[in-house]
């Protein structure tokens, strides 16, 4: 099934009102979306996973000039070869970051051609589904001024209990002292043990701090501590784990099966955290996960893109095995960001929500979403279009 077509959207939104995360200020929501067309008139879709602080133009160049001459014209069904040929493309520029990212988009759009092709979700062609659906986990907490906001940060938690969230993810990193008031003022408001409790600082510290922050954050049994130190520094990691008792987690900013071998060698991380739009998509997740379940590690995919990124993570997360075995064995959650963000509700047909704590695995052929193209031409800000 010959590749015809692919085009490269992007597509923005600004904020009404800014938000912060430790690394900076977030403006605008955007994305790099991908549609990829073949001769037999299947078409998929693929999203490049656009970090909080990243053009989504440098992805969607990335697509058009080093991407598109390699795939198209190729066998739609040959995803597994076609990511090589990608990767091996790109390797003296690419492996890390926007490049990997591009990759991504593109093998999540062939692995949703290859679901419809079959008449099965992307779940059955990896190889089963564990699950039929997922509980979520509301990711937020983000800063609107920066330290001080206590109150506002408590009151969210409140909320998100209201709206039936049994786990949430706290982002810290605007200072230690800051840090801790904010989830002992969480931590006493909710006062549920059944409430799981994340913490995320997206590597705003160094070693000790990160330690500091871990060992005054104990009494909490937290299900995991995410990105303590910078991604780079897998001693770094490795010494937080020793440090600490809770489980330390990372990898949304790490790439392929090369870059996984090196933080699981490490020993560096108890959850391993690949965004599929980011990491190599379908193909290079399936490695990690196997990597992953060898060295006794737990995965549990990041997602913080649009409803194609979620789709896919859902996709996924369905055919996670559980890690350590037990009767009362532990699962992998959704992450669910509850942020403003326009591409999450209005970009699918069919949005999915929360029954009963719980997110259904869409049973649909490919990813299992029917895509608005009225609202990627709503925000689009650029569209190529590449073809034979």
């Amino acid at each position: 099934m010959k590749i015809t077509r692919i085009d490269v959207f992007v597509v923005k939104a600004p904020l009404e009102t800014p938000f912060a995360f430790s690394q900076g200020w977030v403006h605008q929501r955007a994305a790099t979306l991908v549609r990829v067309s073949t001769e037999s008139g299947l078409q998929g879709w693929g999203e490049a996973f656009t970090q909080g602080l990243e053009p989504p133009e440098i992805a969607a160049a990335a697509i058009g000039h080093a991407l598109t001459p390699v795939v198209l014209g190729q066998d739609a069904l040959s995803p597994v070869v076609l990511w090589h040929a990608m990767y091996n493309r790109t390797r003296d520029f690419g492996r890390k970051g926007s490049v990997m990212s591009a990759i991504s988009a593109i093998d999540i759009a062939l692995w949703d051609i290859a679901g419809q092709h079959y008449n099965a979700p992307i779940a059955a062609l990896l190889g089963g589904a564990c699950s039929t659906s997922v509980q979520p986990y509301a990711t937020g907490f983000y800063r609107l001024k920066g330290q001080g906001e206590v109150a506002r940060l408590t009151d969210e938690a409140l909320r998100h209990r209201e709206s039936g969230f049994r786990a949430m993810k706290i982002k810290l990193g605007f200072g230690v002292r800051d840090d801790l008031h904010v989830m002992h003022s969480i931590g006493e408001a909710l006062n549920d043990p059944e409430i799981e409790l994340m913490i995320d600082t997206n590597h705003a510290y160094g070693r000790s701090d990160a330690i500091r922050l871990g060992r005054g954050l104990a009494d909490f049994s937290l299900r995991w501590y995410e990105e303590p130190v910078a991604p780079e520094d897998l001693e770094g990691y490795a010494a937080v784990r020793k440090a600490l008792d809770m489980p330390i987690a990372g990898g949304e900013n790490e790439h392929s099966l090369y870059g996984y071998n090196a933080l699981f060698r490490a020993d560096a991380v108890d959850v391993a955290q690949p965004d599929i739009g980011s990491c190599g998509g379908f193909t290079a997740v399936r490695d990690v996960l196997s990597m992953a379940q060898a060295n006794g590690v737990m995965l549990n995919p990041h997602v913080w893109g649009t409803a194609i990124a979620q789709a896919a993570s859902l996709q996924f997360i369905a055919t996670i095995p559980v890690t350590h075995h037990r009767l009362d064995a532990v699962e992998p959650i959704l992450e669910y960001d509850v942020s403003s963000h326009p591409f999450r509700q209005d970009l699918i047909a069919e949005p999915w929500q929360m029954v009963n704590g719980r997110v259904a695995i869409p049973g649909k052929p490919g990813l299992g979403i029917e895509v608005n193209t009225q609202t990627i031409e709503q925000y689009q800000t650029q569209h190529q279009t590449f073809s034979l």
